[in-house]
């Protein structure tokens, strides 16, 4: 498959946002009635995956998960709801935050639950890794979180080099 000079021009942000919610059931929750972390990040992938679809208008694949801290519980019968946007492009790979709020609408309450952020690599049918389009960041956060993917980057890529040198 080529890639027309239309697929790869440059697009904001905001095209790529996502926005998913589920609702927290007794088959997502472990015997206390808590939502299994495992569920959590099957959503965050999913919600990621969203953002790059959107963005690259290919297949992709996940590559890595920076670290998830699970700040509050969520229950059974919360609702999840998971945002998610494309930070930053690198060749054939994207960075993709996904942030993660829990809303009671009984109580009618809202927390920040967990933020990630995850790698995708764009590939076609064949697995073939694919170029993606650059994107624009828009607005003074959207440049923030550019930005350090930058450095979440370097700081992974180093970390890989250590670990190979440690050849563990």
């Amino acid at each position: 498959m080529t890639i027309s000079e239309d697929m790869l021009m440059p697009r904001p942000v905001r095209d790529s946002q996502s926005e998913m919610t589920e609702l927290v059931l007794p088959n997502d929750a472990n015997p206390l009635g808590a939502l299994l972390g495992g569920r959590l990040m099957h959503w965050i992938d999913l919600a990621g995956a969203m953002a790059v679809h959107r963005h690259t208008r290919s297949y992709a694949v996940t590559a890595s998960v920076d670290h998830i801290d699970f700040l509050v519980p969520v229950q059974v019968g919360d609702l999840v709801i998971l945002r998610s946007s494309v930070n930053r492009v690198f060749q054939t790979s994207v960075e993709v935050g996904v942030k993660v709020f829990v809303e009671n609408y009984i109580a009618d309450t809202s927390q920040h639950v967990a933020s990630a952020y995850l790698t995708f690599v764009a590939i076609d049918a064949k697995g073939n890794h694919l170029k993606i389009p650059a994107v624009i960041p828009e607005t003074e956060e959207q440049q923030r979180r550019y930005d350090d993917a930058g450095r979440r980057r370097e700081h992974r890529r180093s970390e890989v080099q250590r670990r190979r040198k440690e050849k563990w």
